[in-house]
């Protein structure tokens, strides 16, 4: 018997993936749907997404919904460096027939991996939902998906407080996973960590989403 826990996190809160990427005319309406999305932030990034570079990752659910996050490269150099668009369709799998209402999201950065070769995995996330619990207490529902930048990782996991609340293979050099993150309502904030892991167990690379934000934060001090 377990007492109950002081902290009750959230804990693997979405389905597994059942196809690693996607392919064939999937793939295509995947494409049609993010490069549109991509299209309304043109004027902004300085150039349109190419459409051929773009990386699926494995999908994920939570609810009803089913997420495919992708990143593909822009079509030019802007002030000397190719932006990075990213973002995720998502879809409401049908238990037969084609899956539909498909919804993209993306957003675009200037600050890509090529530009950093310190960092140890790229990562990108997005806030998919909100999980509430009793007290005031609660968390946002984020969507991760990174590619490690070191040899060897095999897994990742998310943790909170050092407590694993996802974790998934990496396929092919990319992973999704789906957690609460900053979590409030038991003292300060937590906020999610992503660990990668080698085939003997071993941490080999570790990431906070919001550790730009605290550097900031140190620097203005």
């Amino acid at each position: 018997m377990s007492p109950p826990l002081a902290r009750p996190f959230p804990r693997f809160i979405s389905d597994s993936a059942r196809e690693s990427r996607p392919y064939g005319r999937w793939e295509e309406q995947l494409t049609e749907s993010f490069t549109s999305a991509c299209g309304d932030l043109a004027a902004d990034a300085g150039t349109q997404v190419d459409s051929s570079s773009l990386r699926f990752y494995p999908e994920r659910t939570w609810g009803e919904r089913t997420f495919v996050p992708v990143v593909g490269r822009g079509s030019a150099e802007v002030g000397g460096a190719t932006p990075e668009f990213f973002g995720h369709v998502s879809f409401v799998r049908a238990t037969e027939g084609e899956p539909g209402k498909l919804t993209a999201s993306a957003d675009f950065t200037d600050v890509t991996a090529a530009d950093n070769p310190d960092w140890e995995v790229d990562l990108n996330d997005d806030v998919i939902g909100e999980w509430r619990a009793d007290g005031g207490r609660g968390g946002e529902v984020t969507l991760i998906w990174g590619t490690p930048l070191v040899r060897g990782a095999l897994a990742a996991t998310a943790e909170l407080a050092d407590e694993v609340v996802d974790q998934t293979a990496v396929n092919d050099g990319r992973f999704t996973l789906i957690a609460v993150d900053a979590v409030h309502g038991f003292g300060d904030d937590i906020f999610l960590e992503i660990k990668l892991w080698d085939r003997r167990l071993r941490e080999i690379a570790a990431e906070s989403l919001y550790a730009a934000e605290e550097t900031d934060e140190d620097e203005d001090a």
